[in-house]
C-alpha cells in the first residue's frame, strides 16, 4: 500500500504547476457547488438533475450528483494538492462527458456554447496527472 500511495503523489514538477493546479481547483470547485449547493448562481442538483434528464444524462440525480461531487471534491483536492492524481482522472472524465454529451455538436468556440473551455479543463486535467501536485502540495510531503 505504501508503494501504491507513494506512486500516485510523487511529483517531480515545480511551482508553475502548483499555481496551475490551484488556480483550476478553484475553478472547478466553484463550478461543483453551482451544481451541488446552488452557490455563485447555480440550479443546485435538483436544477441540474431535471436538465441532465431533459439531455438525456440518466438517472439525472445520479449523474448531477457524481458531476457536482467530481468538480466540487475533486476541485477541492487539487487547490491543497492532496491526491492529485485521482482526482485529475475525475475530472478529466467529467470533462470529456460535458465535451461529448454537451458541448461538441455547437463547435468549438465558447460564445456559442462550444468544447473550448470544457476541453481546456480537460487538457489541465491531463497534465496533472501526467506531472503529479507540484512543489507546494500535500502530495509532496506524502510522496517524499
Amino acid at each position: 500500500m505504501n508503494a501504491l500511495l507513494k506512486s500516485i503523489t510523487r511529483t517531480h514538477a515545480g511551482y508553475g504547476i502548483s499555481l496551475l493546479r490551484i488556480v483550476t481547483g478553484l475553478t472547478f470547485a466553484a463550478h461543483g457547488a453551482q451544481k451541488l449547493f446552488g452557490w455563485f448562481g447555480g440550479y443546485g442538483l435538483a436544477g441540474v438533475a431535471q436538465w441532465m434528464e431533459s439531455i438525456g444524462i440518466t438517472p439525472g440525480y445520479l449523474m448531477a450528483a457524481l458531476a457536482g461531487s467530481a468538480e466540487f471534491f475533486g476541485g477541492l483536492a487539487l487547490v491543497v494538492g492532496l491526491l492529485v492524481r485521482p482526482a485529475a482522472v475525475s475530472l478529466l472524465i467529467a470533462m470529456l462527458v460535458a465535451i461529448v454529451s454537451v458541448h461538441w455538436v455547437n463547435g468549438f468556440f465558447i460564445t456559442e456554447n462550444g468544447f473550448e473551455y470544457a476541453m481546456i479543463l480537460a487538457l489541465i486535467s491531463a497534465v496533472l496527472l501526467i506531472e503529479g501536485a507540484g512543489n507546494l502540495s500535500l502530495d509532496r510531503r506524502i510522496g517524499a
